[in-house]
């Protein structure tokens, strides 16, 4: 994400440089900027999804210890 992050400062950076910037810097930023948010929203769907799994495999496990402890 830092380096989504520091991509995107980069670009805006590279686009303040010139004094007029056209109407097409100024899009390509816009859809940048857009492609940043949805990666993140992604992400963020994408963690918990992998924090629900982590659970599941950690009730498992927790059952599991247990019936074997059972058996013991």
């Amino acid at each position: 994400m830092k380096r989504i992050f520091l991509a995107l400062l980069l670009t805006i950076a590279s686009l303040g440089v010139a004094q007029t910037p056209d109407a097409n810097q100024e899009q390509m930023l816009l859809t940048l900027v857009k492609d940043v948010q949805a990666q993140q929203a992604q992400m963020s769907e994408n963690q918990k999804k992998i924090e629900t799994k982590l659970a599941e495999i950690s009730e498992t496990v927790r059952i599991a210890r247990i019936y074997a402890g059972r058996s013991q």
